[in-house]
């Protein structure tokens, strides 16, 4: 597809989130397909090594040619981005995502919560509350008729109330398979008869099962039950209080396991990271839930935090509003929410170092936590926990085309694989929050520089404005 048809569909998405279009003059100034980026510093994400001086020669979306700067001949007609002193990393991948839906016809917020993914580099999301309307907005990505991150999609929810009995759990199993999803998100209050009948139909039909650990089944039992991931380390917590201490609480065991923190024996924490390992089971923390939205820190402060005015003033309200419900509850307190930190974070160690691979995600747009500019929360939250730079840059580049099997299509920057890349000012090997000194973005071929993006964000946080 050439530049210019892309721009068409850039102006779609700006008209429809109410922001100005880039002028006539932009559009055919940027017309090629071609684009090389020169004398640039290269993190392919293949592992952890940096090459430097390289040109990445882009061509129909995808990288045609990786090479040192003498070696490779720039084709006629390309648009040449000089990259001297600068860095190129594959885009990133939001894995615990949420896409809204139209609402009476009108997909604007669709459009405009897919642009913010994509100004903070998000060119891959895992959706993980599917609708059939996000089948369809699957195909409208392939087609290029919508600018938006690459996307995978779960299937409608199946809980307690979805899912009450072992035949309801096959049908819906079978047909959401049938329909097309990626997989099948699972949240909480499924039986555990049902839960077994969902599992045992997943692996016949051929498709894979993602989220929480519903309370009658554990986190054990989940595990044997080889999740493709479990998020947020549900079910983790709470399993390292006994049964009996379970009991003693009633079976409240409060916002994933909060209650049971004070029950917790950490020696249980090697013997889980280990089950986990060997049922192949894939890990998104979603560390920055528990450390903003469950923090004791004060919604109103959080609420004027600069990338807040991207938001509705409906939606920073009720934000507002869930905050201080969760953190003023009677047996809520700070020394307790700490030690609950302090365990999540031991787990996800623990995790690593049993090999337990890390998928990047925050739940955006969650309490808090707005689409793509969540995702430096949750890299410091991983940072912040002992886990290094390469492992989490690998979390949200390389580890989800292994996650979806499709290494090498996305998330390395590699001969053949989709243009999706950071131009970034500095290393974020050496210094993870140069991860958003991001210069441009480039999804699936299609470059945006900084200063478009930018504009593009005042306008929304303009009309946002309150």
């Amino acid at each position: 597809m050439q530049l210019k048809q892309f721009y068409l569909f850039f102006l779609l998405l700006l008209a429809a989130c109410n922001v100005p279009t880039p002028s006539e003059e932009m559009a055919e100034g940027d017309s090629s397909d071609i684009f090389a980026f020169v004398d640039v510093n290269v993190l392919p994400m293949t592992g952890n090594s940096l090459s430097t001086g390289q040109t990445v020669i882009v061509k129909d979306g995808k990288i045609e040619a990786i090479g040192p700067a003498a070696d490779i001949d720039v084709p006629a007609g390309a648009t040449v981005l000089e990259a001297s002193g600068k860095y190129l990393m594959p885009g990133l991948a939001e894995m615990h995502a949420h896409i809204p839906v139209p609402q009476e016809g009108n997909d604007a917020l669709v459009r405009e919560t897919l642009f913010l993914y994509l100004s903070r580099g998000v060119t891959t999301i895992r959706g993980m509350l599917g609708n059939p309307y996000h089948l369809e907005l699957k195909k409208m990505i392939e087609q290029d008729s919508i600018l938006s991150p690459r996307v995978f999609t779960s299937s409608p929810s199946l809980n307690g109330n979805t899912v009450p009995n072992a035949e309801e759990a096959r049908r819906l199993v079978t047909q959401y398979q049938r329909d097309g999803y990626d997989f099948l998100k699972i949240h909480p209050g499924i039986p555990l008869e049902a839960f077994d009948e969902m599992a045992k139909t997943a692996r016949e039909v051929g498709i894979t099962f993602s989220g929480h650990v519903p309370q009658p089944v554990g986190i054990r039992h989940a595990l044997d039950a080889q999740y493709a991931s479990i998020d947020h380390l549900d079910g983790y917590l709470s399993g390292l209080a006994s049964q009996e201490d379970w009991e003693r609480l009633d079976n409240n065991i409060g916002f994933f396991g909060y209650r049971t923190v004070p029950y917790a024996d950490a020696n249980e924490i090697a013997v889980l990271a280990q089950q986990t390992k060997d049922n192949g089971v894939w890990i998104v923390p979603t560390q920055s839930l528990f450390t903003r939205w469950f923090s004791p820190v004060d919604p109103a402060a959080m609420a004027n935090e600069p990338e807040m005015k991207y938001m509705s003033g409906r939606t920073r309200y009720q934000w507002r509003q869930s905050k201080q419900n969760a953190i003023g509850d009677a047996e809520y307190n700070e020394e307790q929410w700490k030690k609950m930190i302090d365990l999540r974070q031991q787990l996800l160690r623990a995790l690593h170092e049993a090999d337990v691979p890390l998928l990047l995600g925050s739940d955006a747009p969650q309490v808090f936590n707005v689409p793509g500019f969540s995702l430096e929360h949750e890299m410091n939250a991983m940072a912040d926990a002992g886990i290094s730079n390469a492992v989490i840059l690998h979390s949200g580049t390389s580890n989800p085309a292994r996650f979806f099997g499709q290494e090498g299509a996305f998330g390395t920057i590699q001969k053949g694989a989709s243009a999706d890349l950071l131009l970034l000012s500095g290393n974020p090997l050496e210094d993870l929050s140069q991860t958003w000194a991001q210069e441009g973005v480039m999804v699936r071929g299609y470059w945006m520089p900084k200063d478009m993006i930018d504009e593009q964000l005042r306008e929304i946080a303009a009309a946002h404005a309150e």
